[in-house]
């Protein structure tokens, strides 16, 4: 009888989130709204290098303390097959408001 063998990559779950990336003065940040995680570099790509690093780290944090279904729940993420994912965006825009004058 033949035994299945499965890795651990495929047993592996996935998440998908946003990253957002701008520049602040001669860096470049990369930013998760929906875990409200961020990192930096020299350029964009290593921004986005060590967001994904940070996100990592945190990620396999809250499972090590038993906190992580509850930290993808709060910030919106559910579950599809093996892949988490948060809510879908259906717009998103620029507002522009006066801001009121300071005494």
């Amino acid at each position: 009888m033949a035994r299945k063998i499965t890795s651990r990559r495929a047993r592996a779950r996935g998440i998908c989130f946003t990253a957002q990336v701008w520049k602040e003065g001669s860096a470049y940040v990369a930013y998760s709204p929906e875990l409200d995680i961020s990192s930096a570099g020299d350029s964009s790509t290593q921004a986005r290098v060590r967001l994904r690093e940070a996100v990592t780290l945190f990620l396999e944090e809250a499972a090590r303390k038993g906190s992580l279904a509850e930290i993808l729940s709060e910030a919106g993420f559910r579950k599809q097959g093996n892949t988490y994912r948060s809510h879908r965006i259906i717009l998103r825009e620029t507002i522009r408001l006066a801001v009121p004058a300071t005494v």
